[in-house]
C-alpha cells in the first residue's frame, strides 16, 4: 500500500564482526513440542509463568504457541458451509451497480471494458462503455469539492516531485507524515511559472510546511523560490545516493573488464611464447606491450573502483545518514570527499563528471536535513538539561549493531551518566531519529501507484487525476510499516478527525450485512 519514509538510520561506525549464535530454547522445540505447550497453555492445568520456566523460553513465546492453538481449534471446529448455500442476500440497484463500477477501476485497477465483461459474466447485467465512462464523470465531479476544501494548514513537511501522463508533465505533492496528497494535477509544462502558480494556490488553502523536499529539477525549485521564499526546500538524498550508486556499480564492472582483458591477453602471449617460432617474434613483442599496457589498465581502473566505493560509503555511512555528526563536520567531509572525486574526475570523465557536478552545486539543500537535526538535538539538549554531546551519543548509539560489545558498554557508560532520566532521553532521541526526513520517498510511491491508473483513463484526461487524488487521500490503509497508519486515510491521519467512506463521500449508500 505504501513506502516508509527514507529516515532510519544506517551504522556511522564498523561493526565488530564477530559470531554470535542466533539460536535458544524456543527455536529448539520442534512442532510437537509447540503444539503441546499450545495445548497445555489452553489447558490451565499449569499457569504461563511455570511452562515458561519449566521449558526455558518467554511467556511472550507461550502466549503465542497458545494463540496458534486457538485459531487452528477454531478452524478445525467451525461449521463447514456447503457451496451451494446461500451465505446472504444482495439487493442489487443501479445505485450499488454503480458502486461496483467505481470500486472496480480504482480498487482492481480494471479498465472500462473489464467491468462491462464483468457485469455481464458474473451479474447478467448488460453496460456499455459509455455508462461506465458517465459514472467516472460523475464521480469526478463530487470528489473535486472534497479536494478543494481541504485545510493544508496541518503539512509538515511536503515533498514535491514531477511524472508523465500521456508524455504530459503531471506535478505531486504530499505531506511526507500522512502521505496525503495536496497536489496532483496535469500541465502543458513543468517550469518555474507552472509550479509557482500551483504552490500559491495551494498556500491559498493553507499550505506552510515547515519545509519541502524534492529532487533537483530546476523548474520545480525556481517555482518553489517565487511562491514559497520562506520555506526551504531540502534536497532528496535518494536521488543522490542512487546517482552515486550507479556509478560504483558502473566502475566495478569497469574494473572487472578491464582484468578479463589482461588476463585474455596473457593467456595469448603465454601460448605465443609456447610456440617459440622465429617467424612470430615480432608478434610476441607487440603482445606483450599490449598485455603490460591492459595490465596497467587494470591496475588503474581497480584503484578507481575501490577509492570511488570507499567515497561512496562515507557518503552514505557519515555524511548522508541520521548520526550525531555535527553539521559543521558534515560539511568539511562532503568538501573532502568532492575534492577526492574532483582530483579523479579525468580518469572518467563521462561518468564522474556528472556525479561531481552534482556534489558541487547541491552540497546546502542535501545536507539541509543535518542543519535542522542539529537544531532539533541541541533543543533535546535544552529540555533535558544535559550537554549536547550526551544527545548525540545517544543517537550514534542506535546504528551501533545489538549483538557487539561495544553497543552494550557505550550504553552502560551513558545510563551511569544519565542516570533515572536515560529512558525518556532515549525515546525522544529515537522519535526524533525516526522523523527524520531525507528523501521523499512518498512521492515515489504515490508515483509508482499512479503509473498503474495512467495508461488506462487517458480519455478523461486531466480531470481524471481528480477522482485519484480523492480516492488516494480518502482509502484507508490495510496495512502498512507504520503501525499507526493502518486502519486510516491519509486524510485522516493530516486532520485527526474521522471521515465516512469515500463511496458514502461520493454520495452512495453502501451495503451492510447487519
Amino acid at each position: 500500500m505504501e513506502e516508509t519514509d527514507m529516515c532510519h538510520p544506517t551504522p556511522t561506525r564498523p561493526a565488530l564482526h564477530q559470531t554470535i549464535s542466533n539460536g535458544g530454547p524456543a527455536k529448539a522445540l520442534g512442532p510437537s513440542q509447540r503444539l503441546t505447550l499450545g495445548l497445555q497453555a489452553l489447558a490451565g492445568n499449569q499457569t504461563i509463568t511455570d511452562l515458561a520456566d519449566e521449558l526455558d523460553v518467554s511467556r511472550k513465546f507461550v502466549y503465542r504457541q497458545a494463540a496458534t492453538a486457538q485459531v487452528a481449534l477454531e478452524e478445525a471446529f467451525a461449521p463447514q458451509v456447503a457451496d451451494d448455500q446461500v451465505l446472504f442476500y444482495l439487493p442489487v440497484t443501479k445505485a450499488w451497480l454503480r458502486q461496483v463500477t467505481l470500486g472496480l477501476i480504482l480498487i482492481c485497477h480494471s479498465s472500462y471494458r473489464g467491468v462491462v465483461e464483468f457485469l455481464r459474466d458474473l451479474l447478467d447485467v448488460s453496460w456499455s462503455v459509455g455508462t461506465v465512462h458517465n459514472i467516472v464523470r460523475q464521480a469526478i465531479d463530487q470528489a473535486r469539492p472534497h479536494n478543494l476544501g481541504q485545510d493544508l494548514a496541518n503539512v509538515g513537511i511536503g515533498g514535491l516531485d514531477e511524472i508523465f501522463q500521456s508524455r504530459f508533465p503531471v506535478l505531486v505533492g504530499a505531506d511526507i507524515a500522512s502521505t496525503y496528497c495536496f497536489l496532483l494535477s496535469r500541465e502543458d509544462r513543468r517550469d518555474a511559472d507552472t509550479w509557482a502558480i500551483r504552490l500559491l494556490e495551494l498556500h491559498e488553502r493553507g499550505l506552510a510546511p515547515r519545509a519541502t523536499i524534492a529532487d533537483f529539477a530546476t523548474g520545480l525549485r525556481a517555482g518553489h523560490k517565487q511562491a514559497l521564499p520562506n520555506v526551504p526546500c531540502r534536497g532528496d538524498v535518494f536521488h543522490a545516493e542512487k546517482d552515486i550508486t550507479a556509478l560504483v556499480s558502473y566502475l566495478e564492472n569497469r574494473a572487472y573488464d578491464a582484468i578479463a582483458a589482461q588476463h585474455k591477453l596473457e593467456q595469448q602471449k603465454t601460448k605465443l611464447h609456447r610456440q617459440a617460432r622465429r617467424d612470430q617474434f615480432r608478434q610476441l613483442q607487440t603482445l606483450g606491450r599490449r598485455a603490460f599496457l591492459a595490465s596497467q589498465a587494470a591496475v588503474q581502473a581497480v584503484a578507481l573502483a575501490e577509492d570511488i566505493a570507499v567515497l561512496a560509503r562515507w557518503l552514505r555511512q557519515d555524511i548522508f545518514a541520521v548520526s550525531g555528526l555535527p553539521y559543521r563536520d558534515r560539511c568539511a567531509l562532503y568538501d573532502f570527499i568532492l575534492v577526492e572525486f574532483q582530483a579523479r574526475q579525468a580518469l572518467c570523465p563521462s561518468r564522474l563528471g556528472p556525479v561531481c557536478t552534482l556534489l558541487k552545486n547541491q552540497r546546502d539543500v542535501l545536507l539541509a536535513f543535518a542543519d535542522q537535526l542539529d537544531r532539533d538535538l541541541a533543543n533535546l539538549a535544552a529540555e533535558f538539561q544535559v550537554p549536547v554531546t550526551i544527545v548525540r551519543e545517544l543517537l550514534d548509539l542506535r546504528a551501533l549493531d545489538p549483538r557487539q560489545p561495544r553497543r552494550w558498554q557505550q550504553e552502560a557508560a551513558l545510563r551511569q551518566q544519565l542516570g533515572a532520566h536515560y529512558y525518556v532521553l532515549q525515546q525522544a532521541v529515537q522519535d526524533l531519529a525516526q522523523h527524520v526526513v531525507r528523501a521523499s520517498s512518498v512521492i515515489e510511491n504515490i508515483n509508482s501507484r499512479l503509473r498503474s491508473y495512467f495508461f488506462l483513463r487517458r480519455q478523461l484526461g486531466a480531470d481524471y487525476l481528480v477522482l485519484l487524488q480523492f480516492f488516494l487521500n480518502h482509502r484507508r490503509f490495510l496495512r502498512s510499516e507504520h503501525p499507526d497508519r493502518v486502519g486510516k486515510s491519509p486524510a485522516e491521519l493530516l486532520t485527526g478527525e474521522t471521515h465516512p467512506h469515500w463511496l458514502e463521500m461520493l454520495g452512495y449508500q453502501r451495503f451492510s450485512r447487519n
